[in-house]
């Protein structure tokens, strides 16, 4: 799988540790930046993460901060992402269920390296159920396409 991951300096130690797993689980990772722990602003990292998979440069996507909070609601500003924050496998298995999730966020501050790559694990292998959920997504879809269209259009 073709994984993109981006981070600000928060997630910046989280993200060496997940790009390791990718790489030892076979996956080919795009690393999006930030490169260090100097201080960044995340929305680039993460609408840049979130613009391969949208482009399908990558599969699937991560993003990375502190609580990952901004780092999801960043990534969702580009469409076609739906971006999940997960802080458990239970949450990283529903998103990817029922709300085929493509990006995952993670909160370096607040889910530990050991408990990030299972969640991420979970995440990146679990399928989307589809049937009753494809209605919804198409419903989410059709919000992004509209709310274009007034943005575009002035109406607000």
């Amino acid at each position: 799988m073709r994984v993109a991951v981006g981070s600000d300096h928060a997630g910046f130690p989280l993200k060496q540790a997940v790009i390791r797993y990718l790489e030892q689980a076979g996956h080919a990772v795009t690393d999006l930046g930030t490169h260090s722990t100097d201080a960044v602003d995340y929305p680039p990292y993460c609408a840049a993460v979130g613009r391969a998979v949208v482009d399908g440069r990558a599969d699937a996507g991560v993003v990375l901060g502190g609580s990952g909070q901004g780092e999801q609601i960043a990534a969702n500003k580009v469409h076609g992402v739906r971006a999940a924050l997960c802080p458990d496998e239970f949450t990283a298995r529903l998103a990817r269920q029922h709300n085929d999730a493509n990006v995952c966020a993670l909160g370096a501050r607040i889910v530990a390296e050991p408990l990030a790559l299972s969640v991420l694990s979970v995440f990146l292998e679990t399928p989307f159920d589809g049937g009753r959920h494809v209605p919804r997504l198409e419903q989410i879809r059709d919000i992004e396409v509209e709310e274009c269209a007034r943005q575009h259009s002035g109406s607000r």
